[in-house]
């Protein structure tokens, strides 16, 4: 008997159970993650009675791999710039909601006489909704469109992002085993650091890469190169101290703002549901029946904290970011549960050995009992505010009012703030890559230096190939935004500000000369005043050099460049409205796209005869066709069958256009249908003919009865076909093809 590996046999055993209970879960609307759960249950060692797995050590290197590929998926769907999209009111729900359900996780936690990691961990995993469930939940109730669902999703992007940052400092706890502030402010300030400089050499590099290989990938290249360096930034991540999660997680986020974001996503999505499923199953694994009984009234007792915490808290934070109070209580009564981050911290808190052994099974009943209550509550926040709404006092209501009616208003910014938020980030993001050049340089290059050359040559290397590689940097530091808009404003507005303006490019000299000190003063043996000196003379270089101008210039072109291209091609390609149509919204005008029909009569016409401006008071600003686009069409361009126009109107002047370019569809009668039959038929060429003696091209067959000939037997010879040149003989037969009543028409009248 062929012997098959324990690991075989147990994956045979996982996919053949997940894939029986997913099917009847499916069958009963529910969602997979939990029929997924279930099959981990059935099929785990605490079931005597079932088939279970023999050899769990393995399964859980899978499951780590699945948490890996859900994660990197997740960053795919990501994209660092739908953080600024999602506005204030996500951005404090978001942060309400966490940051009071990690309180209420570890109140719960310390009732009951946990230990302190337990109770910090249950706030972990009970803070983060399902962004799974919930967006399975509004598509099966038809809730998407609603405006509450849109800012539902919005929060559910903010806890996608900071569950990422809870659960680095839940490592950092975990290895640390203390709880100290200094160190927790130097593992996200670490965190933050990492997660700007990947984010920026990532954006960099990768897209460029990708453009530059586009023709030599196939999916399957494009598959396996995405994996490796999804995998390569997970081994970058644990090498710098992060899980390989978070790694996974930033790959997936740098290659969403790429134009192959779409398809590598549609290519990992089998791989990740595979290996998501092994997770999940895995999860259900390790519920122990015997805790899950034991701890029953810690498991109703949490179900109760969530549903409860995430409807008035996520209420709450809603209502504090200035939306009205239905709003509000629709989103927080949609957020009451705990999914795949509950999962997914709770395996973080095991592998670190840090938890207790009931956590993990309480955590999946509380996350299979919110679950199951999900589409209940959020039918249950109308009535539920219809309830409210009608107890509270009048005072009361008449605040909400008028806070939520303060929301929409327009944050006029001053030039002052704009300006030095702009130095700001520029500080921030080139300081962190000017740091990490600096420690590779010291780390590799320096010392290559030294082994080649004396200690003093080779240091005098280093510092040369150091201060050239961040010169581009420092340049950008000390004179970016000093032509902008906002400073030429403020230093012409008032003489008072010019001292304030100086001081900011003073400021950012001596951080310039700051660093190229440091370079100095670690590689030489030299007085203070000579390093300083030797800094503000280098610094000046830089600053009244051209090339590092340029060069300065070029590599943030070609950042922007990378960061946009996605959006710009969706643009350009039509699946994204342009920028400018939400401009449109304040003076009642709208972009919408329509497809020209392939029967319209409009078909083949230029706009110039269709006149369509002048008949609907509408504006073609661009017309798509294929992968082509034409933007502000001239009046000789012809509209195709297919082509896809984006036209600038009112409401009721798009409705109205709508509606005309429908009715300029060509509808089709059945006599239409009949009359367009193609037949084949012969005829002979008799003495009387009309056609005899003339050639094809003078017969006049094609021209005036709009019929084909295909062929021509002469002298018993087989069919063939026939020179157009060449006259009829007598006793020819003739083939020829048309329409039913053209082909008759023509046999008729061959004799007249």
């Amino acid at each position: 008997m062929t012997y098959l590996p324990n690991l075989i046999a147990d994956l045979a055993l996982i996919l053949v159970s997940a894939g029986i209970i997913t099917l009847v879960f499916k069958k009963l609307k529910q969602p997979l993650v939990l029929g997924y759960v279930v099959a981990g249950f059935i099929t785990s060692p605490h079931l005597s009675f079932t088939p279970s797995v023999i050899d769990k050590a393995n399964i859980q290197t899978w499951a780590d791999i699945g948490v890996i590929f859900l994660l990197f998926a997740l960053g795919l769907e990501f994209s660092f710039k739908k953080i600024m999209k999602v506005g204030g009111t996500a951005i404090i729900a978001a942060c309400t909601v966490i940051f009071c359900m990690i309180l209420v996780g570890i109140v719960v936690g310390m009732a009951f006489g946990w230990h302190r990691m337990d109770c910090i961990f249950l706030g972990g995993m009970i803070a983060m909704s399902s962004t799974t469930i919930i967006y399975k939940a509004f598509e099966d109730m038809g809730l998407g469109k609603k405006k509450f669902a849109g800012l539902v999703l919005g929060i559910l992007i903010l806890e996608d992002i900071l569950a990422i940052v809870l659960m680095v400092v839940l490592s950092t706890m975990a290895v640390s085993k203390n709880f100290q502030g200094v160190e927790m402010i130097e593992s996200i300030g670490k965190l933050i650091f990492f997660l700007i400089l990947w984010f920026v050499v990532g954006i960099f590099l990768i897209p460029e890469f990708l453009k530059k290989t586009r023709k030599l990938m196939s999916d399957e290249t494009l598959l396996i190169v995405s994996l490796g360096m999804c995998f390569g930034m997970v081994v970058l991540a644990s090498k710098a101290g992060f899980s390989s999660a978070f790694g996974a997680f930033i790959m997936g986020s740098i290659l969403a703002e790429t134009i192959e974001a779409e398809h590598i996503e549609h290519l990992v999505k089998p791989v990740k549901n595979l290996f998501g499923a092994i997770f999940f199953v895995s999860v259900g694994m390790m519920v122990n029946p015997a805790l899950i009984v034991e701890y029953a009234l810690p498991i109703a007792v949490i179900s109760i904290a969530v549903i409860l915490g995430q409807s008035v808290f996520g209420t709450f934070g809603v209502l504090l970011a200035g939306q009205p109070l239905k709003t509000a209580m629709q989103c927080g009564f949609s957020l009451t549960q705990i999914g795949e981050f509950a999962f997914i911290i709770a395996s973080l808190g095991v592998s670190l050995h840090v938890t207790s052994d009931f956590l993990y099974p309480i955590v999946v009943a509380v996350s299979v009992i919110t679950t199951f209550l999900t589409p209940y509550m959020i039918r249950l926040a109308e009535p539920a505010y219809n309830r409210v709404e009608r107890t509270l006092p009048r005072s009361w209501k008449r605040f909400l009012d008028r806070y939520s009616s303060g929301s929409p208003t327009v944050n006029s910014e001053s030039n002052w703030k704009i300006l030095l938020l702009a130095m700001g980030k520029i500080i921030v993001i080139y300081s962190i890559i000017i740091v990490a050049i600096i420690t590779l340089s010291f780390r590799f290059v320096v010392p290559s230096f030294q082994d080649y050359l004396s200690h003093f040559w080779g240091s005098l290397a280093g510092a040369i190939f150091t201060i050239l590689c961040i010169a581009p940097f420092l340049r950008a530091i000390v004179m970016k935004k000093n032509h902008s808009v906002e400073f030429i404003a403020l230093w012409e507005d008032n003489h008072v500000n010019r001292g304030s303006l100086v001081s900011t490019i003073v400021l950012r000299v001596v951080i310039a000369v700051v660093y190229v000190m440091f370079i100095i003063a670690s590689l030489f043996k030299a007085s203070i005043g000579l390093a300083l000196g030797v800094a503000i003379i280098l610094v000046f270089m830089m600053v009244y050099s051209r090339k590092l101008k340029k060069q300065s210039i070029l590599i943030e072109r070609k950042f922007l460049q990378n960061l946009r291209f996605r959006d710009v091609h969706a643009e350009y390609m039509g699946t994204k409205k342009p920028a400018y149509a939400g401009s449109l919204l304040s003076r009642d005008l709208h972009l919408a796209d329509f497809e020209i029909p392939g029967e319209s009569i409009w078909s083949g016409k230029t706009l110039v005869e269709l006149n369509l401006g002048k008949k609907y008071g509408i504006h073609i600003v661009s017309i798509l066709r294929g992968l082509h686009r034409i933007n502000i069409p001239g009046p000789s361009t012809r509209l195709f069958p297919l082509d896809k126009i984006q036209v600038i109107g009112t409401d009721d002047q798009l409705n109205i256009f709508s509606e005309q370019m429908m009715k300029a569809d060509v509808t089709i009668e059945d006599k239409d249908i009949e009359k367009s039959e193609m037949t084949l038929k012969q005829f002979i060429i008799d003495s009387d003919s009309v056609f005899l003696g003339k050639t094809i091209r003078e017969s006049g067959i094609r021209d005036s009865y709009k019929c084909l000939i295909v062929g021509l037997e002469r002298d018993g010879n087989t069919l063939r076909t026939p020179d157009v040149s060449v006259p009829f003989q007598e006793g020819d037969v003739v083939w020829v093809v048309g329409e039913k009543g053209h082909v008759y028409e023509l046999v008729n009248q061959k004799n007249e």
